[in-house]
């Protein structure tokens, strides 16, 4: 419902603003701990994250031993955010282990808190035969006509003929019967964590005006798109975060953090934007973040803004290409820029047309036999 409509319901209702970069970071330690397991880790969405176990076993032993290995890290991981919670208010996790992604999440959501299912190899499908159809992910739209053809488990849908459910529902029909039938088991796809590049400002007096935080925000975008290891690659995605006045730590004694005092003010403020077409123009990477600062601002004066440049693609036209950075990292990012740019003109053009001079006969008068001209293949 709508902050208007629980207010009506609820006069005495007091409200607790989310707090993003303190779920940021308390998830990236999730991440951290999960990492120590297994080197792949897939992060979905905060709260979520998949953890490839392939080859685990040798080291472990049997899917059992692996997960009472992850139980372990994440009791770690809950034990050093005492900071912020009381004991009795720790988050509590959810684990399943399963062949495929699909298996593995319907796992953990049927868990109990604290606690793992595990779902043995051949055994997918009769594990998935008795969840409901709510656990495929589907629009409401195609659920509600799941419902209306009394389809209520997975079972239900994986014992129709698949080519009739791909006639009623197209292509994605046969993904959902796949998927109800266990018969697609995804791999878990390890993130390449970018090491991001971050330019910060603090604040003398904490700022709260729109129009000198969108100069702040010029500012340190230039200060990043200097930096050495930004030559050479466009921005693809960027993170503006502020400090806000009145931050600090929530200590224990204040309970859970969505419990804090409604007189409180926000601690963080965080927006994220990923550019649809990766670029190094100041204005255009500007343009999105400078859009929500000013739909959503932060609420409190800002003591400290920082910019981060979180993923990367390799360019061509925007880059600066001669740049007079001495450094070994920018000379390396000036090569793979002037490579990409001439794979990118010969692609284009279908043949090459960038040329270097080379001296041919340098003891000739004539001009055009002291030197030649051949395809530049950087």
């Amino acid at each position: 419902m709508t902050v208007s409509q629980a207010i009506g319901l609820c006069p005495t209702l007091r409200l607790c603003e989310p707090d993003p970069v303190h779920y940021d970071e308390r998830f990236a330690r999730l991440l951290a701990a999960l990492n120590e397991v297994s080197p792949v880790v897939e992060p979905v969405e905060l709260g979520l994250a998949y953890l490839g176990t392939d080859g685990l076993e040798g080291i472990y032993g049997p899917p059992g031993k692996i997960v009472e290995v992850i139980e372990r890290m994440l009791e770690s991981w809950k034990v050093g955010m005492t900071d912020t919670f009381q004991p009795s208010n720790l988050p509590t996790f959810r684990v399943g282990w399963g062949f495929g992604k699909f298996t593995a999440w319907v796992a953990a959501s049927r868990a109990k808190p604290g606690e793992a299912i595990v779902v043995p190899a051949g055994g997918e499908g009769q594990f998935l035969a008795a969840q409901s159809i709510s656990t495929l992910p589907v629009d409401p739209d195609t659920h509600r006509r799941l419902r209306q053809l009394g389809i209520r488990t997975l079972g239900a849908l994986a014992a129709l003929p698949e080519e009739a459910v791909t006639a009623q529902f197209g292509a994605p029909g046969r993904r959902l019967w796949q998927l109800a039938a266990g018969r697609i088991t995804e791999p878990v796809v390890g993130r390449v964590a970018p090491e991001p590049i971050v330019a910060a400002l603090t604040f003398f007096t904490p700022v709260g005006e729109l129009e000198l935080l969108r100069r702040a925000l010029a500012q340190l975008i230039a200060r990043a798109l200097k930096h050495p290891r930004r030559i050479g690659w466009r921005v693809q995605a960027v993170r503006l975060r502020a400090e806000l006045e009145g931050g600090g730590d929530w200590g224990g004694s204040r309970g859970a953090a969505c419990c804090a005092p409604t007189d409180r003010p926000l601690r963080s403020w965080l927006v994220e934007a990923t550019l649809k077409d990766p670029t190094a123009d100041a204005a255009r990477i500007a343009a999105p973040l400078k859009s929500r600062l000013e739909q959503a601002p932060p609420a409190g004066a800002v003591e400290r803004l920082i910019v981060e440049f979180t993923a990367f693609a390799p360019g061509t036209t925007e880059l600066q290409l001669f740049a007079r950075d001495a450094g070994a990292e920018a000379r390396a990012g000036q090569q793979r820029a002037l490579r990409s740019a001439a794979h990118e003109i010969r692609m284009r053009m279908q043949r090459s047309y960038l040329s270097h001079v080379i001296e041919v006969q340098p003891w000739s008068r004539l001009p055009e036999r002291r030197y030649a001209l051949i395809d530049f293949e950087p």
